[in-house]
Formats: structure tokens, C-alpha cells, sequence
């Protein structure tokens, strides 16, 4: 019964893994519902049987207790706990290799990878990856690896290598014959048709999909990007995420061009005043010759008698690239859009940002009915809201091999 639990897992029937060891509470029957309650989105549940079976599992079961750890850190990514330390799940990774259990060491890195890409360390996540070797490996583990490539070229913005990951990862689901990540690798297929930005060009807007994004980053244009909060032509890149007010200056200067931007306009843009007085025009000077002085390789920043104005190197045209949608809480709906449950605690780690600040921008965007939550206190849930009137469920991927 337990091997043919397993196998209904691999196969991504998890009701039908659940009716063989539903009424067992063994250790290796307690991980299977564990894995299946946590493919059936139940995932508070999926946990609490998780570790029940890790502590079942005596000392000479070392190899199961890995497993079991492994699979406890799939669902705390699917649920975004991310504020839990990766030692746990280092440990388990070296007994799994140490074991030669090659399978589920691949899915711990697997895991470690995906958790990296959602914190934004993308030059961590593709070191991971690249100690990752899926040869002869089941194909839903080659799926889930392919997926997390396309995943980390897409936020690298290389298209083509994104799309030549997302074909060879719907080939090897189309193999694994599993409906939840054959639906996972459309769903990332289709994020290359959606809107990814709007660009600005003298008061004309444009929707950009993520090709087209990525193509004007690289051409000779000066990009004013209000989605990585900075601004640069081609290679050349100036972060400016650190400097709220020069970038504010910098995003008033590119949307007023070709023309320039009075000084009362740059005052309320940059410092939030309502009335300017003399000292909000001295510290106005100093803020503009610090970002003159930052962009010099790029553009000049002339003074007119009315104000300011940008003038590129080169006669090139200036765009501004902003987020698909308005807003300060634009980050934290691109976050909650990919249909997972979030704590706020996971949000204001993947944002950088405090968690009150994140509690805030959560009360607004619930109220404007734009994110929903469930359950109370700590274990709240931040989600985006049903497209169709009802919840999605979170199917994972898994190809934890249980014995």
C-alpha cells in the first residue's frame, strides 16, 4: 500500500495516494498524506503530518528523516515561508547525497534555488543552479529544474534562453504526465504574452510585453526604469533604488522631455511639499547637481529660466518604463499574483521593506479589493483575489520518492 501510494503521488493523484494510507499513522504512511494533503493545497496540515513522520522515523532512518525535511521545505515555499533558516534543509541535502539518493538531493536544490529567485538573489540562484545535473532523472524533477531556469532568465530578461527552458520543461511534463505541472509550465509560458511594463515616450503611452522590454533596455535609449528604480543606456546602469529623491527627479525630468519641468513641479515631486519656500529650492539645487553629477556619462541637466531640463548624449530619445499598474503597493501585487498565499512576514523579506510598512500597503490593497486574506493573527494569508469567484488550489509539483 505504501508503494502504491507513492506511485499515485509520482502520477499526481493525490486522493487516490490518500486512499491507501488514509487510517495509517506510521511513519512512511504519515509522509505520503503529508505530501498528498500539501498537493491538495491543505498545507498548515501537510506540515503538521510532515513532521510527525520526521519524528517517527528512529536514528537508523536517517535517510527518511531527510526526505521528510525536504518536503516540509517544498510547502513552506509554496506557503512563502521564507523566514525559516535553509540549515535544516542543507543537512538534509548532504544525508541525501551522502545516501546517493540522487533524486530527492536534486529536489533539495531544487528548493533552495526556487527560495533564492523569490528573495530576488539572482546571482545566488544561478550558482545554485548550476551545480544542478538532471541526467537520468525522473521527468518531473527535469520540469520543475527547466521551470526554475526559464524562471531565472526571465528575471535576467534573456527571452530566448527563457523560452528554450519553458519548451524543454513542457517536454519533459508532457513525459511526466502530471496535470498540475503540465498546467505550472503553460501558466509560466503565457507570462511572456502579458504585459510587463508601460513605457512613456513624451506623454504617449505604450504596454510593453517582457520581449519588448527587453529589447529596449538594450538599444541606445536612455530608460528611466521606475520598475528596478534606476535609470541607463545599453549596459551602462545607474541603481538609484537607495536614493528615493534623484530618482523622483530623474522620473519628473524624462517625462517632461523634450521640453523642461518648472522647479515648483520638481519640489513637489521630489520632496512632497505642498508649498515650497527657499530652502526647498536651495536643497532643490543640491539634489540636482548630485544627480547631474551621477548622470554626466549619460546626459546633461541644463538649468532653463523656469526650471530643468534632461538633454541625452547623442540626440537619443529618453522613455520612461514604469510598472504594469500604478502605485506604491505595485510590488506587492506583482508578488501575490502568482496565485500562492503569503504571510506578511514573507512579503517584507522578499521587498526588503518593514512589516508594518507591508501591513499598511495590505489594509489599502484589501480595501480596494485588489488582495484578500484568510485565516487570523499569525497564521494570516495574504492572496490575490479569485479571477473567477473561487479559491484556486496550489498543486506542487513534487516528485518526493518516499519508500
Amino acid at each position: 500500500m505504501i508503494a502504491a501510494s507513492a506511485r499515485a503521488l509520482a502520477a499526481g493523484d493525490a486522493l487516490g495516494a490518500l486512499k491507501r494510507v488514509a487510517l495509517r499513522d506510521d511513519p512512511p504512511a504519515l509522509a505520503l498524506r503529508g505530501i498528498a494533503m500539501a498537493q491538495l493545497g491543505e498545507h498548515p496540515r501537510a506540515r503538521e503530518l510532515l513532521r510527525r513522520a520526521a519524528r517517527g522515523f528512529g536514528a537508523h532512518e536517517e535517510l527518511a528523516r531527510a526526505r521528510c525535511i525536504v518536503a516540509e521545505a517544498e510547502v513552506a515555499l509554496a506557503v512563502r515561508d521564507l523566514s525559516s533558516s535553509p540549515r535544516s534543509l542543507a543537512a538534509a541535502l548532504s544525508t541525501l547525497e551522502a545516501h546517493a539518493d540522487h533524486a530527492n538531493a536534486l529536489q533539495a536544490r531544487l528548493i533552495e534555488a526556487r527560495r533564492l529567485l523569490l528573495l530576488g538573489r539572482l546571482d545566488q540562484a544561478e550558482a545554485a543552479l548550476a551545480l544542478l545535473n538532471t541526467h537520468g532523472l525522473p521527468p518531473s524533477l527535469a520540469a520543475v529544474a527547466e521551470l526554475t531556469a526559464a524562471e531565472l532568465a526571465l528575471r535576467s530578461l534573456r527571452i530566448e534562453p527563457a523560452r528554450a527552458a519553458l519548451a524543454r520543461a513542457q517536454e519533459a511534463a508532457g513525459r511526466a504526465r502530471v496535470p498540475a505541472l503540465l498546467a505550472e509550465v503553460e501558466e509560466a509560458r503565457s507570462a511572456l504574452d502579458r504585459p510587463a511594463a508601460r513605457r512613456f515616450v513624451a506623454g504617449a503611452e505604450q504596454v510593453l510585453r517582457l520581449d519588448e522590454v527587453a529589447t529596449l533596455l538594450a538599444s541606445d535609449t536612455l530608460v528611466i526604469d521606475a520598475c528596478r528604480r534606476g535609470l541607463g543606456i545599453g549596459a551602462t546602469w545607474r541603481p538609484l533604488a537607495r536614493r528615493p529623491v534623484l530618482f523622483a527627479l530623474a522620473r519628473a525630468l524624462a517625462e517632461a522631455w523634450p521640453g523642461d519641468i518648472d522647479r515648483e513641479t520638481l519640489i513637489k515631486c521630489a520632496f512632497h511639499a505642498r508649498h515650497s519656500n527657499e530652502s526647498h529650492r536651495a536643497r532643490l539645487r543640491v539634489e540636482i547637481g548630485r544627480l547631474r553629477a551621477l548622470v554626466t556619462e549619460l546626459a546633461h541637466i541644463d538649468a532653463t529660466a523656469r526650471g530643468f531640463v534632461l538633454r541625452p548624449h547623442g540626440e537619443r530619445a529618453v522613455v520612461v518604463l514604469a510598472p504594469p499598474i500604478d502605485g506604491d503597493q505595485a510590488s506587492l501585487a506583482a508578488l501575490l499574483a502568482d496565485g500562492a498565499a503569503w504571510s506578511t512576514s514573507a512579503l517584507a523579506l522578499a521587498l526588503g521593506a518593514s512589516q508594518r510598512t507591508v501591513q499598511r500597503a495590505l489594509v489599502e490593497l484589501e480595501a480596494a479589493g485588489r488582495v484578500r486574506s484568510i485565516g487570523q493573527a499569525r497564521t494570516r494569508r495574504w492572496l490575490s483575489p479569485p479571477l473567477a469567484g473561487f479559491t484556486t488550489i496550489l498543486l506542487l509539483p513534487a516528485s518526493l520518492q518516499m519508500e
